[in-house]
């Protein structure tokens, strides 16, 4: 059986405030719409779902986020995931450059949770906290280095 994967879906306190976020980073909106109805509690599986989304792609069209506001119930606030936590983690961006990103996310008032690491002159790279405390990964691919020795 064929499968690939569709997007990734992050419920947040702000769909303004997330979507300004992510598409000062790069990403580009590719609808908006409000949802809500029998099918979607079906789907969902939760009475009185109503909520604002917003559909948004990568550039290179292969990735796609859905952010989505609750109307209805009311949002629950839980703590920000923790990078040990189990269940859904993060979502990860490949960037040109990295110094530029984190002052894109410096301008949202997000800021690396530690630093900028090296990962084996590959990538540099760094997790920020991002809207409605989202772990956003960012990764800066380092000048391709000859990697025949390994």
């Amino acid at each position: 059986m064929p499968i690939k994967l569709e997007n990734v879906a992050i419920a947040v306190r702000d769909l303004d405030a997330a979507v300004a976020f992510f598409t000062d980073l790069g990403l580009t909106v590719l609808g908006r719409d409000t949802v809500s109805g029998e099918w979607a509690d079906t789907a969902v599986g939760l009475d009185g779902n109503h909520v604002k989304l917003a559909m948004l792609g990568t550039p290179d069209g292969h990735g796609r986020l859905e952010l989505f506001e609750y109307i209805h119930p009311d949002a629950i606030e839980t703590e920000p995931t923790l990078p040990h936590e189990i269940g859904m983690h993060r979502v990860a961006f490949s960037v040109d450059d990295i110094d530029e990103a984190l002052a894109i996310a410096a301008r949202h008032g997000c800021r690396p949770l530690r630093g900028v690491a090296t990962y084996e002159d590959v990538y540099k790279l760094t997790y920020v906290r991002g809207p409605s405390g989202i772990l956003v990964m960012l990764a800066q691919e380092l000048a391709a280095r000859d990697r025949s020795d390994r």
